[in-house]
């Protein structure tokens, strides 16, 4: 890892339909070799499902999706002469985004629905409602920062 600077970040656009950063990044994260129209039709037709679904703005849902999904706390491995420890460290805001988003996908991946529309669009109706698999996730994050919580003192 280069100890010069920090890569410097990329501007993203906010997407066409809602104008929202957060849309994008959820867009560029499910998008293979570039195909960009793929991901923006899966994302926005998860979108008018879950409309259909709760009759509520599916933005609001996303984000509140995103807010169930997002991780507190997490654990590093730090080594420490000779050991290596699980150091419990909290996470940086967009690093939580980033996961949250992450999570979300690979979850709705694995679902066992038709469409990566209806997997997409039910895995972010579960989050939203606090259930799923990516909720468990970051459920299972909490439990092992917690649990290895004596090692916070190795924290750097």
């Amino acid at each position: 890892m280069s100890r010069r600077h920090a890569a410097e970040k990329r501007e993203i656009f906010p997407d066409p339909k809602f104008g929202d950063l957060v849309i994008t990044r959820l867009m560029n994260a499910i998008m293979y070799d570039g195909k960009k129209s793929t991901a923006e039709r899966i994302v926005y037709g998860a979108f008018d499902d879950m409309e259909g679904k709760t009759k509520n703005d599916p933005v609001k849902t996303f984000h509140e999706a995103l807010e169930n999904v997002k991780p507190q706390i997490e654990v590093r491995s730090r080594r420490v002469g000779g050991a290596t420890y699980q150091v419990p460290v909290e996470v940086r805001s967009e690093r939580a985004q980033a996961l949250a988003i992450r999570w979300i996908i690979d979850v709705a991946r694995a679902r066992s629905e038709n469409t990566m529309v209806d997997r997409l669009s039910g895995e972010l109706l579960d989050a939203a409602s606090n259930r799923g698999n990516a909720v468990k996730k970051r459920e299972d994050t909490h439990k092992m920062a917690e649990a290895n919580k004596a090692f916070s003192h190795y924290r750097w």
